[in-house]
């Protein structure tokens, strides 16, 4: 069930989980650049209050383990923006939440365990007539609308592969979330999801600085652009740079070893070294006047008598993209423009939502 109605007007009402996240601080300031007054949630109360008093905005205190603050800090919510990662913590208490309090609920999140843990609150989001979406940052919002792109293009397609160029940068959040999921390396065939050691595929894609060779990473759109297109066989890479390729080589050989707890606790206080804010902090001069980083997605379908599309998509550097259309998301969702149930960003507002977003543009390859 689908509902529409004018936003003009409206006082929005947005609850930010995880604001003081470098993410989830990006939507707020990006919310409140556009006139809204989200309130800002998350644990830490001191920098909940530094960063509600700098933009001016109402902050509550909720530990993601304790469902009674959760639904305290969401009461009044039509909408929730969960920006807390890693997502395997904390996308099912913050749903759960949302469901009871009858807020819609949004996130950042890129792990293909959390989100298919989400798909499966879709008969229970119907019921109380609430949409579970999530991953409304670069990944999927770009993503899931060129798959579709593709899709509509080739409607006999049978398998679908994406690939992105490679993040410039990581923050803390980013780097807790690829630390827990060291080697679990992924793909879907026939439908159903199977491990795939991670770097073990390779293909080439035609970016635009040239063809270039591309490793199985798993991205959340094995998952999401699965809901949106009905494409049975999938497979998401990443450049392969001589970086990501001794990463996942690690990965491959020492995961096991990485996935102990002893080894956890100690990767994951590395994580908390990285800086607050990686677009500064990694020592990089920032970019001139027309020179800001960009980030390319290709999508290729194929059916199982030869026929292939493609098409690559040019967007905003990941962390820039992601507030704008987490924040155009949640404007339609605001407008009452939204379905019940557990959804995809491309499979309720079509594959040109992307087009929209200022910096992205989109071109066929074949």
């Amino acid at each position: 069930m689908r509902y529409s109605a004018s936003v003009r007007g409206m006082s929005p009402s947005v609850v930010i989980y995880g604001a003081t996240g470098y993410s989830g601080g990006l939507v707020a300031r990006e919310a409140a650049a556009r006139g809204w007054s989200p309130v800002l949630a998350g644990r830490d109360a001191t920098k909940l209050a530094s960063l509600a008093t700098t933009l001016g905005l109402e902050h509550r205190v909720a530990d993601v383990r304790r469902a009674e603050e959760l639904e305290r800090a969401f009461a009044g919510a039509r909408v929730v923006v969960n920006a807390a990662g890693p997502f395997s913590r904390t996308a099912a208490p913050v749903a759960a939440a949302c469901l009871r309090t009858r807020a819609h609920y949004l996130d950042l999140s890129a792990e293909v365990p959390a989100i298919e843990a989400l798909a499966c609150e879709h008969a229970a989001a119907r019921a109380r007539r609430v949409m579970i979406m999530p991953a409304v940052g670069f990944d999927v919002v770009a993503t899931d609308c060129l798959a579709m792109h593709v899709a509509r293009r080739l409607p006999s397609a049978v398998g679908l592969s994406i690939a992105v160029t490679n993040l410039r940068f990581l923050s803390r959040g980013s780097a807790r979330t690829l630390l827990e999921a060291v080697d679990r390396g992924l793909m879907r065939r026939n439908g159903e999801l199977v491990s795939v050691p991670l770097g073990s595929c390779e293909r080439v894609f035609e970016y635009e600085a040239g063809a270039r060779k591309s490793i199985n990473v798993s991205l959340a759109d094995l998952t999401t652009a699965y809901h949106s297109t009905g494409i049975p066989n999938l497979a998401t890479y990443t450049e392969g740079t001589p970086l990501m390729r001794a990463l996942l080589a690690a990965a491959r050989s020492a995961g096991w070893m990485l996935r102990s707890g002893p080894a956890q606790a100690w990767l994951a206080a590395c994580a908390e070294l990285l800086p607050g804010d990686p677009a500064r902090g990694n020592g990089d001069a920032q970019p001139a006047e027309g020179d800001e980083p960009v980030q390319e997605v290709v999508a290729e379908a194929e059916d199982d008598r030869g026929g292939r599309v493609s098409a690559r998509l040019r967007t905003p550097e990941a962390y820039a993209f992601t507030p704008i259309a987490a924040a155009a998301v949640i404007e339609r969702v605001l407008a009452g423009d939204l379905e019940a149930g557990f959804q995809t960003p491309a499979r309720v507002y079509g594959s040109e939502l992307v087009l929209t977003l200022p910096g992205v543009t989109r071109e066929d390859l074949q």
